[in-house]
């Protein structure tokens, strides 16, 4: 699995809640089973945790860098939005955070994984 040592973290700003979505339209991955590239868009949401509490946000060239680590990185659409999540909340610790990968049509199938972390608020949670 890509290595977390690749993030960059800046202090939050502000006390104040504030929502933080990054979106990433061209990330790829690679089938365990058949080795044929896999295509989506990475939608990484979360709320950090204030300025007095030691608030982190992640730096976007690092969050780029590594996803850029997955391309060749044989791992199903579920290990993969598990693993984002799992990393990001590692290095940021955030209020919440949600991922969302949305992966291109194989087959005639399309495939939206989602896995949160903490109370992620309800309009965010596709109810």
């Amino acid at each position: 699995m890509p290595d977390t040592s690749i993030f960059e973290v800046f202090d939050t700003p502000s006390d104040t809640p504030f929502v933080i979505e990054h979106v990433a339209e061209e990330f790829t991955s690679v089938c365990p089973i058949t080795g044929h590239p896999d295509f989506g868009v990475v939608t990484l949401r979360y709320e950090p945790k204030g300025a007095s509490a030691g608030g982190k946000c992640i730096e976007l060239k690092s969050l780029k860098l590594y996803y850029h680590l997955f391309r060749n990185e044989g791992s199903f659409f579920e290990a993969v939005t598990n693993t984002i999540r799992e990393d990001l909340v590692k290095v940021i610790d955030p209020a919440w955070l949600q991922i969302e990968t949305n992966w291109k049509g194989r087959g005639g199938i399309r495939s939206v994984i989602r896995a949160d972390f903490g109370d992620v608020p309800n309009h965010f949670l596709g109810l």
